[in-house]
């Protein structure tokens, strides 16, 4: 009897030699990197170095100019930005964006817009259970939180859509160190029991790492190191430049 091996998990996302512009302003510069099923992957790297505009590109906005997104081995390139949102991409940009004069209960109302009915209340049952402090406000207009409960609720109204792959932009700026660490327990959660693949962009690196099972650091518009989150947080290259030395 022949022993099998566990199957390599599927490419959720791939990024081909992915170059993107601003008018004339090459922001990624011939960028590849994979996201497999199940994983948390950190995109780390100074201001300015494209890894907003990475997750943009992905989005559809800018679209690149050279090489080729797919997405469960589907090039999405071609596509506007609410197709690829429909296949199951959710994005959760930087700056939080809710809707701040809608209640908590309607931005995760128009978080769950495109799922079966059947789907929303188990799912906000789990929101409520993974963010307490969301059901306390759910008559509450967004606008009306803090700074922490607004990221809560930008991420969960993004889960809302039972996203495939969701993309978080900064989570953690702007937050005093306490909800930073809440945030993070957060993703961890997401990650290990809602088997939630996730690409995250963090200026945060050392949580961002201590986090991922595989990063990749983005300088100028490039990948120019890549490895464990393990691997990252050891590189003496990676301490010296991200994490403080």
């Amino acid at each position: 009897m022949t022993k099998t091996s566990n199957p390599e998990p599927q490419n959720i996302l791939e990024l081909q030699t992915v170059h993107s512009f601003y008018g004339h302003v090459e922001a990624l510069r011939g960028v590849s990197l994979q996201v497999k099923a199940g994983e948390i992957v950190s995109l780390i790297g100074a201001n300015g170095a494209g890894k907003t505009t990475l997750l943009m590109t992905i989005c559809g906005k800018p679209k690149p100019q050279q090489g080729d997104v797919l997405f469960l081995n589907q090039s999405i390139v071609s596509l506007p930005t609410h197709h690829i949102m429909r296949l199951g991409i959710a994005h959760c940009p930087e700056g939080r964006h809710i809707f701040p004069k809608m209640t908590v209960m309607e931005n995760l109302q128009m978080g769950g817009a495109n799922i079966p009915k059947d789907f929303f209340e188990k799912d906000l049952q789990k929101i409520f259970a993974l963010f307490p402090i969301l059901y306390n406000r759910r008559s509450q207009r967004g606008g009306t939180l803090s700074g922490g409960e607004q990221q809560m609720l930008a991420i969960a109204r993004a889960i809302m859509s039972r996203p495939k792959l969701l993309l978080l932009d900064e989570p953690s700026l702007g937050l005093a160190p306490i909800i930073v660490q809440k945030i993070f327990e957060i993703i961890r959660q997401l990650n290990q029991e809602f088997k939630m693949t996730i690409l995250l962009v963090e200026q945060n690196a050392y949580h961002a790492l201590k986090l991922a099972h595989r990063g990749y650091v983005l300088a100028n518009g490039q990948i120019v190191i890549q490895g464990t989150g393990q691997e990252l947080l050891n590189n003496p290259d990676i301490n010296k430049a991200y994490l403080g030395g």
